[in-house]
């Protein structure tokens, strides 16, 4: 392939501290794994919004490619499972962390991460659906392997304008299940909320506290996007031999709780591993988002961004001033 150069949103340290940068840089400048990819498109997730505005750095090396998500078509292969010309995504495997990532025009990837693009989704719509959807199939998969089943209760989701609730109310909707969501938007995101599947808008001042041991049975499961006090919360809320899946930080990672939801109603809290969840899950999780969504019903839940904007797009996400996805077309 010719040398041309082409560009890349670049982590480097500046005074000890994460510095996002745009580059131009040469195939030669990536790593030596055994698929090329002219990447289209990335995603904007709450990780990568932390890096690239400088708040906190996911990367374990730097200088680092950013972005944990990445499609588009293979154009060079040294791997008997995939050719040229072949669509393909990756979610996680440490992209942006200790391998580079999708905020670039190409990449060179280990096959072992790689994801075919389900014949129902072009690469947009995958970048889309992305981390935030894939965990969030993630997540309803353990309910439902717990035997969570809609009649046993609803499903509370927290964080909810975020990717991974919007994607959690909208497959848990499609599921049947009756939804609660939790927000800290109430009057700004109702509307968006019920659209797209919650049948309950909780604020999140009714979580954000202090728990008690044990609070009224209300959940038969839980979509934890937050972490902290509303975590808590949930856990003492959730109904006997209910589920609690716990996927994100936002609200922090210190978890003040007590054994008594798990040992006087035998409480299950799993935590959900998208990075470096096998490819055997991970293709699952894909196959059900293929039988789930369909590409009319994703125009709801995502915007598309030219990668020239990401820097202003992280902060606004940070600042919660976002609903749903955010898709990065790296080729702009």
């Amino acid at each position: 392939m010719t040398q041309k150069t082409f560009r890349a949103l670049v982590i480097e340290s500046k005074n000890k501290q994460p510095c996002a940068q745009f580059k131009q840089l040469k195939i030669a400048d990536l790593p030596n794994e055994d698929i090329l990819v002219k990447v289209s498109y990335s995603s904007l997730n709450y990780k990568d919004a932390l890096t690239i505005t400088g708040k906190a750095s996911i990367c374990k090396k730097v200088p680092l490619i950013a972005g944990i998500d990445l499609s588009g078509t293979i154009i060079e292969s040294k791997s008997s499972d995939y050719k040229e010309g072949d669509k393909i995504l990756v979610n996680g495997f440490g992209l942006s962390e200790k391998f580079n990532g999708g905020y670039s025009q190409y990449q060179r990837i280990n096959p072992n991460w790689i994801v075919k693009v389900p014949v129902s989704f072009n690469e947009e719509e995958v970048m889309a659906i992305g981390t935030a959807g894939y965990t969030a199939m993630l997540c309803i998969q353990e309910i439902q392997k717990h035997g969570i089943k809609p009649n046993k209760g609803p499903i509370l989701v927290t964080g909810a304008t975020g990717g991974v609730g919007s994607f959690a109310i909208k497959l848990l909707h499609k599921l049947d299940f009756n939804v609660s969501a939790v927000t800290g938007k109430v009057e700004e995101s109702s509307k968006y909320l019920k659209s797209i599947g919650a049948d309950e808008i909780l604020d999140r001042k009714a979580f954000h506290r202090p728990s008690k041991i044990l609070e009224s049975e209300n959940w038969s499961g839980v979509i934890d996007c937050t972490g902290g006090s509303l975590l808590a919360t949930a856990i003492s809320q959730t109904q006997r031999e209910g589920i609690v899946t716990a996927c994100g930080l936002a609200a922090g990672m210190i978890l003040n709780t007590t054994v008594a939801p798990f040992i006087l109603r035998g409480v299950t809290l799993r935590g959900i591993d998208s990075v470096e969840a096998p490819i055997s899950k991970r293709k699952k999780a894909w196959e059900e988002l293929s039988r789930l969504l369909t590409s009319n019903e994703l125009k709801s839940i995502y915007n598309t961004y030219p990668m020239s904007r990401v820097r202003e797009l992280a902060t606004s996400l940070l600042e919660g001033n976002r609903n749903g996805r955010v898709v990065i077309d790296v080729n702009r």
